[in-house]
């Protein structure tokens, strides 16, 4: 029974963490519904999240590898300048659309999470709502090549809002793209391009924690394979989330959203 709690828990990460529903607001209600402490272990949830990680990662593999090749000349070989600058821009609009949140997660991310209740997790997911069906018609034009830095420092104030728990970071991205008048298609590719140093960093506090508290031998076994589920099930949620936001249904989150959130709203009155 053990393993498949773990399995579940790998799966509930692992379909959650592309879509804008909050991968972390949905763990936080299973704790509830359950009562389970499983989710308190925070090895358990660097090994899922570097599941989901590593499968965004292989998706994004090519354009991660054309993107660090092209900084790098950039910076260390001008006569080649011309033939990667905007590679070099889209990874300065990276950088940029990330210094808010990293900063803000840095001075506050431990006091927003340990404030998170059950009620408040409710607005969260109705909020989240909100956003996504704000942008259900909204269609941009701007490509890769497009993006200004005010778009990124607006997308990355507005990642900012990501860090309340239950509100989806991918959500919140994808509906500041698609405001700034971003393609379907390119806004969907720079949210999760700004997935990457958030991801990192968090990660790499985890592994911070992880040498505190080393994981049990007995535990090994069932976080690998909840980590194994999550990588594999994010990869074919994110392709589902790609065709859907190709489309322009993005609403039919809001709708799943706000149902969730009458749900919270309802059953643990």
């Amino acid at each position: 029974m053990k393993y498949v709690i773990y399995i579940l828990l790998g799966i509930l990460q692992g379909f959650t963490e592309p879509l804008p529903i909050s991968s972390s607001g949905h763990l936080f209600l299973f704790k509830n519904l359950f009562n389970t402490n499983m989710l308190n272990d925070l090895n358990f949830e660097i090994f899922v999240n570097f599941g989901s990680f590593l499968a965004i990662l292989l998706i994004f593999w090519k354009d991660i590898v054309k993107l660090v090749h092209s900084f790098f000349t950039y910076l260390f070989h001008k006569k080649k300048r011309e033939s990667v600058k905007n590679d070099f821009k889209y990874c300065m609009l990276i950088l940029v659309g990330s210094i808010p949140v990293g900063i803000t997660g840095a001075l506050f991310k431990d006091k927003l999470e340990s404030a998170l209740h059950i009620k408040l997790l409710g607005i969260a997911f109705l909020v989240t709502a909100i956003f996504l069906f704000l942008v259900k018609n909204v269609k941009g034009t701007k490509e890769d090549k497009d993006i200004t830095y005010k778009d990124a420092i607006l997308i990355g104030l507005l990642q900012m809002v990501a860090l309340c728990p239950g509100i989806s970071r991918s959500g919140t991205v994808l509906v500041g793209c698609l405001f700034c008048k971003l393609k379907r298609e390119t806004a969907l590719k720079y949210t999760f391009m700004l997935y990457f140093p958030v991801s990192v960093a968090s990660m790499g506090l985890g592994v911070l924690d992880f040498i505190e508290n080393p994981l049990s031998i007995s535990l090994f076994f069932p976080y690998v394979l909840g980590m194994l589920f999550a990588g594999i099930v994010t990869y074919f949620s994110y392709k589902w989330l790609s065709e859907l936001v190709k489309k322009g249904k993005l609403w039919k989150f809001s709708i799943y959203c706000l149902v969730l959130a009458l749900f919270i709203f309802i059953y643990f009155r």
